[in-house]
């Protein structure tokens, strides 16, 4: 049976749901950007996964925010935090509703495994090589197939061109889904597709076309999930 994860990314909330941040109001984007998704897709997803830079301003009230628009769906919750984040607040929070990195989560007959890049006081990402060792304590050659999410993609993390081989001597994902660089990202290393997703509250200047030609605009990623180990992914947008 098929399972399905919707990915938002990149919201940069602030403690005011009505707040500006770099002409945008991070609150109302994503609460626009969610419900236009879950149009697009049809149906709820088996999980919601938001991958990281949540909370721009760090703050309690932001957290909240998150929480008090994503719980009422009913729909589990898995998050990560990026270098715009407060790890511990975010765990304070949301750790008593929500899966967050880092945590193995089985959705269908896969594993979904995320990891925590969060490097205090620094904008690129860090994954110690004791959190790899804990990954590979949980995954204990588990033959699930493995999906990985991360915010900071490899060449934004310190180590990070390592991360992937390290990760590959006791796990072999088949999709890493990654944030922080707002906008499309599709690649591949070895066996493993690497997915950047869009942000809902402002895009980057892309590096590469956008499949759907509309690169400046909000927009998320819908990856579904067969129990034979098949998979595939819709690439969502909408206006901003």
């Amino acid at each position: 049976m098929a399972v399905s994860i919707l990915q938002l990314s990149d919201p940069h909330l602030l403690a005011n749901p009505l707040g500006w941040y770099r002409g945008v109001q991070p609150f109302v984007a994503l609460k626009n950007g969610l419900e236009s998704a879950l149009v697009q897709i049809g149906r709820p997803p088996n999980l919601l996964l938001l991958t990281g830079d949540l909370c721009q301003d760090e703050s309690w009230a932001g957290y909240a925010l998150l929480r008090n628009l994503f719980v009422p769906l009913g729909i589990p919750i898995a998050l990560l935090a990026g270098n715009h984040d407060h790890p511990q607040l975010l765990r304070a929070c949301l750790g008593q509703v929500a899966h967050v990195a880092p945590a193995l989560i089985p959705i269908g007959a896969w594993q979904l495994l995320l990891l925590d890049s969060h490097w205090p006081g620094e904008v690129d990402g860090w994954i110690s090589k004791a959190q790899l060792h804990w990954a590979k304590k949980v995954l204990n050659n588990q033959y699930a197939d493995l999906l990985v999410a991360v915010h900071h993609p490899p060449e934004a993390q310190r180590e990070g061109s390592l991360f992937l081989d390290r990760l590959a001597t006791f796990a072999k994902p088949k999709i890493v889904l990654m944030g922080h660089i707002h906008q499309h990202w599709r690649d591949t290393h070895a066996k493993t597709t690497l997915l950047g997703c869009p942000s809902s509250f402002l895009q980057f200047k892309p590096t590469q076309i956008c499949p759907l030609g509309l690169p400046h605009q909000c927009g998320a990623r819908f990856v579904e999930l067969e129990a034979d180990g098949t998979w595939q992914e819709t690439l969502l947008r909408w206006p901003n």
